[in-house]
């Protein structure tokens, strides 16, 4: 990625057969059209395409064709899906400059964290795909009269909805185990981010991915969504998105007991003890809030800073935050970009006044640049307590609410006192203090030291209105199979007789 100029014109062609095209749904390897909406690009709002928009029929079609492709795709060995996979993963690093481009345009997410995505949108193909081969091996457990064996086995076509913050990378996130452990797939993505879902789908079909066991349907989710969450066809939804939406979808599939997978809101916590290393804190604090615009559901943001290094640790957060370069997502100088819509852009300024009507202060921040386009400038707000709506409600933007506290004991209540548990992160270098404080932190993931690393094996998922269940390693075949027990006779034991 080299500089504005030459990523807007690399753009162009894309964006060209874009408005040519349009980005139909993907039903059984066939274009599908009909009625359409109109995606706009953050950045100016300026059109970018038309998208069709997903109805009941669309995903009963979809399901269908994921139910007729699922015998064949679950009886194929692991290994030639281990194979195809490695094909799609690829096929997406050839094309990563453009899916980085197109991603940047669509989302408004800075091309310098997007150049990335693709390349993590492999590596997620490449790592489940080696474990297909062993995805459905079991354990041997004898007993005195029975050899006792498990197998697991895909449970059927599944429904993938996707959200608007890095699109890509948690598409691939999700619908790569789900193909690794022998499972069709009906993606539906964001309506405010369609167009890497067109391109991951095509790179998919072009590698060999046999038809109609990936399908896509656009559209909004209380129209496709909502069919999709209801299907009989579809025997389990995996979510990305808002807690209350998760709420809807399981009430929605629990007439067909559908499985669920939810990763959904959070507020999580960077508590800065004050003997942290806090040079690195204060990095980690600002690239893990105001990387990816904010809009991500692992960023920290709530500040939890010691009272007697508060003060020093908030002023260096707030100039650094007032450096941040806020542009156009397509030049590499660019840290933050325009959020993704209009809708989302009046919820996360609406909280300039919710702080100031509250008490708290804006340290920074708390306007928004002249011109066109979805953009807010970095914000932080200091002086706030753990009772305002600035530090327990989901702002999802470049947002950074900082509480303050005396002890380990109420830094602990502050950091839990919150409807969520997705993530936390300590800054400490007492290691008792680590191992007591992250055994009573309620939160899935936990870092100490450290900024969000994810290592792919590891379970990642939260607590409490964060979320069910775990992606990763093992734990994301848990969800997208089933286990089975087979039980052989090793000799003629002896069977209780009745009525004879």
């Amino acid at each position: 990625m080299t500089d504005l100029a030459s990523n807007t014109a690399k753009l162009a062609p894309h964006l060209a057969a874009l408005r040519e095209t349009g980005i139909a749904h993907r039903i059984g390897g066939q274009d599908v059209t009909g009625a359409t909406f109109t995606n706009h690009s953050p950045v100016d709002d300026s059109v970018i395409c038309e998208v069709a928009r997903g109805t009941a029929s669309d995903i009963d079609a979809a399901a269908q064709a994921a139910k007729d492709a699922f015998p064949a795709w679950r009886d194929m060995s692991g290994t030639a899906r281990k194979k195809l996979l490695h094909a799609v993963a690829d096929a997406i690093e050839a094309n990563a400059e453009k899916i980085a481009l197109c991603e940047a345009w669509d989302t408004g997410q800075p091309i310098r964290f997007m150049a990335k995505a693709a390349l993590r949108g492999a590596e997620n193909f490449r790592f489940f795909a080696d474990r297909a081969p062993a995805a459905r091996d079991g354990q041997h457990l004898p007993s005195p009269t029975l050899m006792n064996v498990t197998t697991r086995v895909p449970i059927g076509p599944v429904g993938v909805i996707t959200p608007w913050n890095t699109p890509f990378m948690l598409s691939t996130w999700k619908i790569a185990p789900a193909l690794a452990a022998g499972c069709t797939v009906v993606h539906k993505p964001a309506e405010f981010s369609p167009v890497t879902a067109r391109l991951l789908i095509e790179i998919a079909e072009e590698a060999g991915l046999p038809p109609g066991v990936w399908n896509m349907v656009n559209g909004f989710g209380e129209e496709a969504g909502k069919a999709l969450t209801e299907h009989p066809a579809i025997k389990a939804i995996a979510f990305v998105g808002e807690s209350k939406t998760g709420s809807m979808i399981q009430a929605q599939g629990a007439p067909t007991l559908k499985r669920v997978h939810f990763e959904l809101g959070g507020k999580n916590p960077v508590v800065v003890f004050d003997d942290a290393d806090l040079p690195r804190a204060l990095d980690a604090a600002i690239f893990m809030l105001y990387s990816l615009n904010g809009e991500r559901c692992t960023s920290s943001s709530r500040l939890l800073v010691q009272e007697s290094i508060a003060e020093q640790f908030e002023a260096e957060l707030a100039t650094r935050v007032s450096n941040i370069r806020v542009g156009n997502p397509l030049d590499p100088q660019t840290e933050i970009g325009p959020l993704i819509h209009e809708t989302h852009w009046k919820k996360v300024t609406s909280y300039f006044d919710k702080a100031k009507s509250e008490g708290a202060t804006i340290s920074a921040g708390g306007t928004c640049p002249d011109g066109p386009g979805h953009f807010v400038n970095p914000t932080f707000f200091t002086a706030a307590s753990n009772q305002m709506a600035i530090a327990q409600e989901e702002i999802f933007g470049p947002v950074l609410t900082a509480i303050r506290f005396k002890d380990e004991d109420e830094a602990l209540q502050i950091a839990n006192d919150i409807p969520y548990g997705l993530t936390a992160y300590v800054w400490t270098q007492d290691i008792t203090r680590a191992m007591r404080f992250t055994g009573g932190l309620e939160a899935g993931m936990i870092w100490v030291n450290s900024e969000n690393v994810r290592h792919l094996p590891t379970p990642f998922g939260g607590v409490k209105a964060s979320g069910i269940g775990r992606d990763g390693g093992d734990w994301s075949f848990e969800f997208y199979m089933e286990q089975k027990h087979i039980g052989f006779a090793t000799g003629t034991h002896k069977i209780p007789r009745l009525g004879a």
